[in-house]
């Protein structure tokens, strides 16, 4: 069975032909001399470079598409008749206080300094493409409204067309960044918090630095990758003297703005784009810790780190150096991964799938909990959508899991938001949306609730995007809810891995799931057998 297949796929916006196609290459079974396309070698033979990536660039996130042979769609969730776990202190379960609608989503991270989230979700990291620049404004909002973790991801300082730098090449001013804080906390409710993400350029600019002087953030985080791909943050750049700028400021620019060759190609109009890629990150465990203590001497409250779909080793790495460092938010981030901007072949076939990344990490976290070692506190990032799959994460990871790292699930509902307010604008509702109404109070089902959170005359400025946010995040709170307290778990530190069971032997086999007709035998023949 092939799991996938190469050579066309809408992210490419290319196709085949043939109706029949060879498994392995995706090359049309019957390749016709002359045939007009569109495949994705039909593509490359004239847009060559261009067909590495997904796009259009700065319109679109993409995500991998790979059938794994096993996903968390193999667990499923077990439902009891009776009991309670996690309702408040003195409180009996029973058919008046047992309510789901008294299940508590709240959840916390951090070693010793905690932070506290409305329900356990976060955003993933929202760094410098086009399509988290362009909408920040509703994702910072809707996440600040919602109570929970907003990440500004990598290299935003290092792309602000006005950022200045002193002569050691240190940040002075980066107004970008100051725009996507101040945009969050200006609705910020107490629950969550916004922190930045520094990969290699961003900490030679020093954007730790700056952001600790002039914003006071408590957190930071280290990146060492992400599901979406092994190699360095990139985006595309649409004129020479752009691609020159960020050349100049240490970038890799492809192909290289500075050549002849490509400023020739750049002017005859063949090539219409350069890519910006960062550098490659190398990390050892001194060196680890070195940077760990800089960055708390500069006064941050909290280190998290984020790692990607590497090897066992690299996992391995990221708990213990972690544990030993007092990291206090591990994300572990599993192929097939979402983004802005990724080599798509890349997405598709690098990497750790999640269940198998994350079943890992639990193993690796109970390894060193055994010894007597404290982990840091895990969340599960790589494919979430839906309140289900955050519970299934949870359990799985439980007790070390506290959250769910969520990426484009939690950037769709803004850009929707926010094209629901030009639509109205334009006059041009679609149906889908127009059937509830013509206005934004019709429309938004929460419209009145954040109203009343944030006042009737702050509700005229709110960006649509983020009452989309907000509502999105609304319906993951309650479904959790519906399915914390089906499975009588009634706060979220109460979530335990006998709350899954395994749909397949072979899920079984790698998470230690129990099988569903093993899962619960024992008790079961109890009862039978009258013991």
């Amino acid at each position: 069975m092939n799991l996938q297949r190469p050579n066309s796929n809408d992210a490419t916006r290319t196709a085949n032909r043939s109706r029949n196609v060879s498994p392995m290459s995706g090359i049309c079974s019957r390749c016709i001399d002359g045939c007009t396309g569109n495949c994705e070698v039909f593509k490359a033979t004239f847009r060559s470079r261009e067909l590495i990536y997904p796009g259009p660039f700065g319109e679109i996130t993409a995500g991998g598409d790979k059938d794994y042979p096993v996903d968390y769609s193999h667990l499923n969730i077990q439902g009891y008749a009776l009991g309670a776990r996690g309702l408040p202190k003195g409180v009996k379960g029973d058919s008046d206080t047992a309510l789901f609608t008294k299940v508590n989503t709240q959840t916390e991270y951090g070693w010793s300094k905690k932070v506290k989230m409305t329900m356990p979700i976060f955003t993933g990291a929202l760094g410098s493409t086009e399509i988290a620049r362009k909408n920040w404004e509703h994702f910072a909002v809707g996440a600040a409204l919602s109570g929970v973790t907003l990440v500004c991801g990598e290299n935003v300082c290092g792309i602000d067309p006005a950022l200045k730098l002193d002569k050691k090449g240190k940040i002075t001013s980066a107004p970008d960044m100051d725009r996507r804080i101040e945009i969050y906390r200006r609705y910020h409710r107490g629950f969550g918090e916004i922190l930045v993400q520094m990969n290699v350029e961003d900490t030679r600019l020093g954007v730790a630095e700056y952001v600790s002087k002039k914003h006071g953030l408590d957190t930071i985080e280290l990146k060492w990758g992400q599901g979406a791909k092994c190699i360095g943050g990139e985006i595309k750049v649409g004129s020479l003297e752009r691609a020159r700028e960020l050349q100049k400021r240490g970038y890799i620019v492809t192909p290289d703005p500075s050549s002849p060759v490509s400023q020739a190609a750049f002017k005859d109009g063949s090539l219409k784009e350069f890519e910006r890629h960062s550098r490659l990150g190398f990390i050892d465990e001194d060196g680890f810790y070195a940077e760990i203590k800089r960055l708390r001497g500069l006064g941050f409250k909290r280190i998290t780190l984020k790692t990607g779909a590497y090897s066992l080793r690299e996992l391995a790495m990221a708990i213990k150096w972690g544990a030993k460092a007092r990291v206090d938010l591990l994300t572990i981030d599993g192929a097939g991964g979402g983004t802005g901007m990724s080599p798509w072949r890349m997405m598709e076939e690098w990497g750790m799938p999640s269940l198998y990344l994350h079943a890992a990490a639990y193993e690796f976290c109970q390894r060193l909990a055994d010894k007597g070692e404290r982990v840091p506190d895990i969340a599960f990032g790589g494919g979430f959508s839906s309140e289900d799959g955050v519970f299934k994460a949870l359990a799985l990871g439980a007790p070390f899991a506290k959250a769910v790292c969520m990426g484009r699930a939690l950037m769709i509902p803004g850009m929707v938001g926010k094209n629901i307010g030009q639509w109205i604008k334009d006059g041009k509702l679609p149906n889908t949306v127009g059937q509830f109404g013509s206005t934004p109070e019709e429309i938004f089902v929460c419209y009145e609730e954040v109203k009343d959170m944030v006042g009737a005359k702050e509700m005229k400025n709110l960006p649509l995007g983020a009452l989309g946010v907000y509502s999105y995040a609304e319906k993951i709170r309650v479904g959790l809810q519906q399915i914390m307290a089906g499975a009588r778990c009634f706060n979220v530190p109460v979530i335990s891995r006998s709350d899954l069971m395994s749909l397949t032997e072979e899920c079984a086999k790698i998470t230690d799931i129990p099988y569903l007709m093993n899962a619960y035998r024992k008790e079961a023949i109890k009862i039978l057998d009258g013991k």
